[in-house]
């Protein structure tokens, strides 16, 4: 969960794709990040990171630390994003729609957010593209769990 700046290109020479997880909680946020991680066997292969709550630890979301979060885990080949709740998708979508805050290829994800996140590290893990790591996030609405 270090940085290194780069461009960001989906599947740019090696490079993971990084995965942003925001909530309105920032111990939620730190808390599915060292699942995703952690069940992925990652490491520090895949650069994750959690922007949760507000920059003085209250609840909600903060453009700030997506910001930070998201140029954190960028190595140029894109940057999976994913969110908990309403609130924090207007968030991103706001810094998508501004174009210089967050890194080139930075993309909301469409995912619930705990399988979505354990789905997107595990398909960066492989070196799968941005494309592929959304798609997986994205399939994670299928899980069944009975």
């Amino acid at each position: 969960m270090s940085a290194e700046p780069a461009g960001a290109t989906a599947g740019s020479a090696g490079s993971p794709v990084g995965v942003v997880l925001v909530s309105h909680s920032g111990p939620v946020a730190q808390s599915v990040a060292v699942l995703a991680a952690g069940l992925a066997g990652s490491g520090d292969t895949v650069p994750v990171a959690a922007a949760g709550g507000t920059p003085d630890g209250g609840l909600g979301t903060s453009a700030e630390l997506i910001t930070e979060a998201a140029r954190t885990v960028d190595r140029g080949a894109g940057v999976a994003i994913l969110v908990d709740l309403g609130s924090a998708v207007l968030t991103v979508k706001a810094l998508i729609a501004e174009g210089d805050e967050l890194p080139g290829g930075a993309r909301l994800v469409d995912a619930p957010f705990v399988e979505g996140a354990v789905a997107a590290v595990v398909t960066a893990s492989t070196g799968a593209d941005l494309d592929a790591v959304a798609a997986a996030a994205g399939e994670a609405y299928g899980y069944r769990k009975e």
